[in-house]
């Protein structure tokens, strides 16, 4: 969604609100300024990428000696 630092300045109750969910980008004279959005959408994106990642049949223990034995 795009939006004008005006539109920001009159209604930012309503933009807070809306950035929980949406990202919000504020322009003015058609260039854009800033992004409002939640600070926990990254942490879920990356939560959401790492899903499947690892098989079934690997134990935490059998990763982390994996991980070790690489550095």
């Amino acid at each position: 969604m795009f939006i004008t630092a005006t539109e920001l300045k009159l209604n930012i109750d309503k933009y807070l609100i809306m950035a929980e969910t949406n990202e919000i980008y504020i322009t003015q004279n058609g260039k854009i300024l800033a992004k409002l959005t939640t600070p926990y959408k990254d942490r879920v994106d990356v939560a959401r990428a790492l899903f499947g990642v690892m098989s079934d049949d690997v134990t935490l223990e059998e990763s982390r000696e994996e991980r070790l034995s690489n550095i």
